[in-house]
């Protein structure tokens, strides 16, 4: 039961990150340039600032559950 669901947590969380690093701007746009929502974050850098913490987040629970199930630590 347990590995079944580190089997969908892991999936979930790789989906997640595809969107989450498909987000980040090489130019530093990111969300801001996204249908023009700028003025809804207090500034541009703090919004780069918190989608580069949720990518680390979500990247280390991904780590986490295939190590998990990788080595299988989890039975």
């Amino acid at each position: 039961m347990l590995v079944s669901f580190l089997w969908g947590l892991s999936t979930a969380s790789a989906l997640l990150l595809i969107v989450l690093i498909l987000l980040h701007s090489p130019k530093g746009d990111g969300i801001g340039a996204i249908g023009g929502a700028s003025h809804v974050f207090a500034s541009q850098k703090s919004a780069e600032k918190g989608l580069n913490k949720l990518t680390g987040i979500v990247c280390a629970v991904f780590i986490v559950c295939v190590f998990l199930i990788g080595f299988g630590i989890v039975k």
